[in-house]
């Protein structure tokens, strides 16, 4: 097969839990009897030759103890079974529970049905008599009338659903018998608007159900304290215990080179297509995931051009419809597909036990990503899964060594946690108020008792309230604005019903991101982009679009007008939507660079790459930024390695091109991948460390902001998020222009007339930290500060060439151009890694 094998690594897959397979006979009996499991239970792991697992009983104890807890355990080890088995316990004990006893919620609507799936397995088979049921946005009207009424015993949600459910005047009576919250994947969403949501339903869930236990399940959790101190009330972690699980099976994980060659430049690794197919052929059923939807068709569409047996290979991504995804999913859970191309969209959510094999196209970008893909085989804790890793260039083989590395170590990454947001706030407050009547006091201890919002104050609280109130000082003349009014008594209620519908209509946190028609003056359309490439670019600038040079005339509504231009594009690659590279592979990769003795290990091309470019320039030490000024085809250039990831190199190119303007150094663009960016000029560069500076982000970045779109396009995202802005009415739905016609409109409002006001707070907060990984800017110009190694040389250096040959391109992850972009490479590498 061409691969470079490099031995197995420590982790462990990510199972359906509820079917943990056989243990040692007799293995853990004297904890059964210590938990003194109701009979039924154990008869039930018996006929199936199975012991419950430690931390399955740790889970038990743990309920006994009326605790919290944060369970982490590997694919395959019953996480999901050991959430509900005290619940199970409760049923099997023969107890009367009436009303709803256990809320799981889930990341997606498919997770929640298949565990609603494989939950009634062992209910069903242990005669228990519960009623569980889903809730979500595809659940029909009636029913969900019929749950507030009279709630099963178990019900299966979203954040979202729950959102909604304590909008409603039953919500206190349904909750007030809730025993159990389980929130299953817990890492997928607690740090992002989503988890300030559920943090912010669960504070209120334990008012209305003080005795309420929290429960989160895990397998990829990095910083386990930290989901401890989000999953507490009032992030007090010493309530919360730890359960962890037993380590899986060590994975078997491998890094495909094909014919010992790993390519200068590309993303895709469709090179490497022919031997992928021949790991399908090999293997019953096999799962090829890729970081784009481009990227997902584009290999599908590639591996059909090499098929010749015909195998049956699917494919399933985000952007396809609910029907042709269920058609997909309903195939693989019966077997009938040999490969299945996936995105993200299968990161979580349905899981099959008989995957043999995952394969990784391209860079994993986080060693927490890259073990939940791989825990897509092989769902037995005994049992090691099957991983293949393809990249797509020499940057991403250190990349993959780096995953693979964290993998054999244990070391996961994942997001850290940030304050809470203000338009999450609003729509909270919005919610509670279509309940029914609240004191502010009350509800703003009851806020400050979720840990993102703990730093809240209440001076901040008010802001919030005040805006749910009326819409703030600019709009409080209008009475679409008017939604609270305050009683004599001090309390709140809603102004009208009406609210109340249109909350419920409109409620929820993810925002889709649209697509802009690329058009000229005249009307003629030559494509479409995303809103957040737009979102960046100011009138004036310049890029490569469809073959052409185009100029930015404005952004209006959903359309990016432009005309053609001839001078030099500023912004040469139009690069779709990206994952970033995780601080934690960041660090590993560049402490490749200077373990000159650890180059052994790597392909003969690679060391030799590194090799030449520790002689002819440098390697920067791990807490470096290294620089490097050269000529090349006439013009002078300036290439930097951050390893900051694409985001931050992005919009450091758009600072760093702005001050070189300033600095009369006549840039002509730029060009940034996740390891480096690359700026020319006319000019040379004398003094790199002056365009580094730190102000940067207090001068530049505010007036890029400013002039571009990225302001105006995060605050449409809180004015939807806070209920600012509607998207749907009863019968009828607004376009994305509408919407965008509206918010903008408000936007121009605020910020002529009320510049402070806290939805524009929001916007700022969001357009800094989400849309500009500016935490990542910032460390990297402090790094640059007292760090910065500087080397002038004659020609491009060896390094370089990954990130220069990108140079022209529209998207450097279309596979397409893979083929022009190696070409291009071998000619630039040449002149590289010439010795002299």
């Amino acid at each position: 097969m061409g691969a470079y094998a490099l031995g197995r690594g420590r982790g462990g897959h990510l199972p359906l839990a509820l079917t943990p397979p056989p243990l040692q006979s007799g293995a853990y009996a004297p904890y059964i009897a210590a938990m003194a499991l109701p009979e039924i239970i154990t008869d039930w792991f018996a006929a199936r030759g199975w012991s419950p697992r430690r931390h399955q009983l740790d889970m038990l104890d743990q309920a006994d103890a009326g605790r919290h807890a944060l369970l982490v355990a590997s694919t395959g080890a019953g996480k999901t079974l050991a959430g509900f088995l005290p619940t199970l316990r409760d049923f099997a004990d023969g107890k009367a529970v009436d009303g709803l006893h256990t809320l799981y919620i889930s990341p997606l609507k498919a997770l929640a049905h298949d565990v609603q799936r494989n939950l009634l397995t062992p209910v069903q088979d242990m005669g228990l008599n519960v009623r569980i049921e889903t809730r979500s946005g595809d659940t029909p009207s009636d029913r969900k009338a019929r749950q507030r009424a009279r709630p099963p015993h178990i019900l299966l949600t979203t954040p979202e659903s729950l959102s909604l459910l304590l909008s409603y005047p039953e919500s206190a009576e349904m909750f007030a018998s809730l025993k159990t919250v389980i929130i299953d994947e817990v890492h997928a969403f607690a740090a992002s608007k989503r988890g300030d949501l559920l943090s912010l339903s669960l504070s209120r869930l334990q008012a209305l159900s003080p005795g309420m236990r929290r429960v989160a399940l895990s397998a990829t959790v990095a910083d386990a304290d930290s989901y401890r101190a989000w999953l507490a009330p009032h992030g007090d972690i010493d309530t919360v215990a730890l359960v962890e699980g037993e380590p899986g099976a060590d994975p078997d994980l491998t890094i495909l080179i094909t014919d010992d060659r790993v390519p200068w430049a590309g993303h895709s690794g469709h090179y490497a297509v022919p031997q992928v197919l021949e790991e399908i052929e090999r293997n019953q059923t096999t799962l090829v995931f890729c970081n784009t939807r481009f990227l997902a068709e584009f290999i599908f569409q590639k591996l059909w051009e090499l098929n010749e047996k015909h195998l049956p290979i699917g494919i399933h991504h985000g952007s396809l419809s609910v029907e042709a995804r269920r058609k997909v999913e309903g195939a693989m859970a019966r077997g009938e597909l040999r490969a299945l191309v996936a995105t993200a969209s299968l990161d979580l959510g349905v899981d099959w036990g008989n995957v043999d094999c995952v394969i990784q196209m391209g860079a994993p970008k986080g060693s927490s990503r890259l073990l939940q893909r791989i825990g897509r085989a092989n769902h037995r804790l005994d049992c090691p899964s099957k991983a293949i890793l393809v990249p797509g260039n020499r940057f991403e083989y250190l990349e993959a060594q780096a995953a693979f590395d964290a993998v054999n170590e244990g070391q996961r990454d994942g997001e850290s946690f940030r304050p809470g947001g203000l338009d999450v706030l609003a729509q909270h407050i919005l919610g509670l108020a279509c309940s029914g009547p609240f004191h502010e006091d009350a509800l703003c201890a009851e806020v400050q008792s979720a840990l993102p919002y703990s730093a809240l104050t209440r001076a901040a609280f008010l802001r919030v309230l005040g805006f749910v109130e009326n819409g703030g000082y600019s709009l409080r003349a209008y009475d679409k604005f008017k939604r609270l009014v305050r009683e004599k008594d001090g309390t709140w209620r809603l102004a009208h019903p009406k609210f109340a519908q249109a909350y419920r209509l409109n409620a929820g946190i993810i925002v889709d991101t649209p697509m802009l028609d690329v058009r000229f003056r005249n009307g003629r359309s030559l494509g479409r982009v995303e809103e957040d490439f737009a979102a960046q670019l100011a009138p004036g600038d310049t890029f490569v679009f469809a073959g052409m040079g185009l100029e930015v005339e404005r952004i209006k509504d959903l359309d990016l007008i432009v005309k053609a231009s001839a001078k030099a594009t500023q912004i040469p690659s139009y690069n779709g939507a990206r994952m970033p590279l995780t601080t934690h592979l960041s660090s590993r990769v560049r402490e490749f660079l200077t373990d000159r003795a650890g180059w052994a290990r790597f392909p003969d091309d690679v060391r030799e790459w590194l090799e030449m470019q520790d002689w002819r320039s440098a390697m920067p030490e791990p807490d470096q930024l290294l620089v490097e000024t050269f000529p090349h085809h006439g013009r002078e250039y300036m290439v930097c390695y951050p390893f900051e990831g694409w985001n931050a190199h992005q919009s450091l190119g758009m600072l760093i091109t702005r001050r070189m303007e300033d600095r009369g150094l006549q840039p002509m663009g730029f060009v940034a991948n996740d390891y480096a960016l690359a700026v020319w000029s006319l000019k040379r560069v004398a003094n790199p460390a002056d365009l580094f500076s730190a102000d940067i982000l207090a001068d530049e970045f505010t007036d890029w902001v400013e002039s571009s779109y990225l302001l105006k396009r995060a605050f449409r995202e809180v004015a939807i998020i806070s209920g600012l802005v509607e998207r749907q009415h009863p019968g009828k739905k607004k376009t994305g222009r509408q919407v965008t016609f509206s918010t903008d409109l408000i936007y121009d409002v605020l910020r002529k007339y009320e510049p402070d006001h806290v939805l524009l707070e929001a916007a700022w907060a969001d357009a800094r930290a989400r849309m500009t990984d500016i935490g990542r800017l910032g460390d990297l110009l402090d790094r640059a500060a007292g760090t910065m190694l500087h080397v002038e040389l004659e020609r491009v250096s060896p390094l370089a060439v990954p990130v220069l040959v990108m140079i022209g391109r529209e998207s450097v992850a279309q596979g397409s151009t893979d083929d022009a972009l190696l070409t291009e490479a071998e000619s630039l590498a040449a002149t590289a890694m010439r010795a002299d």
